[in-house]
């Protein structure tokens, strides 16, 4: 997995283009004061005992935390890398990852899976704007 943190003063997604033929309907949302995780899911992070899930959740919250905030906006970005997981799996991860994140007292939610989105982001200049991980 690879993931690209931002911390935002406001990121807004508006579904344009849709990717996937199997997945619902979507709108478009805008969140402040946020946490973003552009998430890259690879093939590996879905197989039994990968912890990539849990090191997503515990980065995210640690990210939050230094910022002092609860909100948490799971993106999926399968530009990180070169293999990439099958989308289902994908979702599924984001998912969990949210829910986890939501049981933790965070405000967690996914932007629009399966399309390419017109995005809308003003982020401070500051070094623990941006974080790329990857486990």
């Amino acid at each position: 997995m690879r993931v690209l943190f931002w911390f935002c003063d406001k990121f807004a997604w508006n579904p344009t283009l849709k990717t996937l033929d199997n997945v619902p309907e979507s709108t478009a949302g805008e969140q402040e004061q946020v946490v973003v995780a552009f998430v890259h899911v690879e093939p590996g992070d879905t197989e039994k005992g990968s912890s990539a899930q849990t090191k997503l959740v515990k980065n995210a919250k640690w990210v939050a935390r230094k910022w002092g905030v609860s909100k948490i906006l799971l993106h999926s970005f399968t530009h990180l890398g070169e293999e990439k997981a099958e989308p289902d799996q994908a979702r599924q991860i984001l998912e969990r990852a949210s829910d986890r994140l939501i049981k933790a007292d965070y405000s967690a939610a996914l932007t629009a899976f399966g399309y390419y989105n017109d995005l809308n982001i003003a982020a401070q200049g500051h070094p623990l704007a941006r974080i790329f991980k990857q486990f």
